[in-house]
């Protein structure tokens, strides 16, 4: 099958081009953040949250997988606001930005990703024979506040997740389905690589999970497919032969 060229131009942005996160923030009343003073407050507010509920719960254990947690997902705010604007200030295939942006397929994965997660928590660890994971960091009666703030760093990080697989699944299929000019393909090339890079620092999280079987398999396993997709899409990217244009 032909690969189409890019060079059609694309419509205007429509309603939705952006991602749900960046609606979120973008939608808050009478605030306007700069990219970097929403991870800030991100990162800040969670941050103080993980390390006062622990030490006035004296569950000091909870404070190094709960920062490095936040620290994840504070990446992975940046990751999603710079993959954002750094598609649609290029001259792409409308149906390309529909289907990374429009679609929410983020979301969708990110749930999926979120109940999986709770499932195994909440069932499946606790009918082992040790300790589970919960009460090897949060004790055996973890507080209710200290319950929801983790089941809320978690989301946040599951979203951030199923947001990087899905902007490496479509960046795929991108590569497979159109050609650019040199300039615009290296753009997106780099955009391919900070995918990767972001699928890379996830590799923190394996040290909580290295005695978890299931856990370690899924961590693993995602880091390995995000880097291999998005690398995948990075090298097939073809760019338009101008001798024949």
């Amino acid at each position: 099958m032909a690969r189409s060229s890019a060079h059609a131009g694309t419509e205007s942005s429509p309603y939705g081009d952006t991602w749900v996160y960046e609606s979120i923030i973008g939608a808050l009343p009478g605030i306007e953040l700069s990219d970097t003073e929403a991870i800030a407050l991100q990162l800040g507010l969670f941050e103080v949250a993980v390390i006062v509920l622990s030490i006035g719960y004296g569950i000091e254990s909870a404070i190094l997988p709960g920062t490095v947690a936040v620290f994840e997902a504070a990446v992975g705010s940046g990751a999603m606001q710079r993959l954002g604007r750094g598609t649609r200030e290029l001259d792409l295939p409308q149906s390309y930005r529909q289907f990374l942006f429009g679609s929410s397929i983020e979301v969708v994965l990110g749930v999926l990703a979120f109940v999986a997660l709770v499932t195994h928590l909440f069932v499946f660890d606790p009918r082992g024979t040790g300790m589970t994971i919960i009460e090897s960091f949060l004790g055996e009666n973890p507080p209710i506040l200290v319950v929801y703030l983790t089941l809320l760093i978690l989301w946040d990080l599951c979203y951030r997740i199923g947001t990087s697989w899905w902007a490496a699944v479509v960046a795929l299929w991108r590569s497979w389905r159109y050609e650019f000019d040199s300039e615009t393909a290296g753009k997106l090339r780099r955009l391919d690589a900070l995918n990767a890079g972001f699928g890379l620092t996830q590799v923190a999280m394996v040290p909580f999970v290295i005695d978890r079987p299931v856990l370690l398999t899924a961590v693993g396993g995602h880091v390995i497919a995000v880097i291999g997709v998005s690398l995948a899409a990075l090298v097939t990217l073809d760019e338009i032969d101008v001798s024949t244009t």
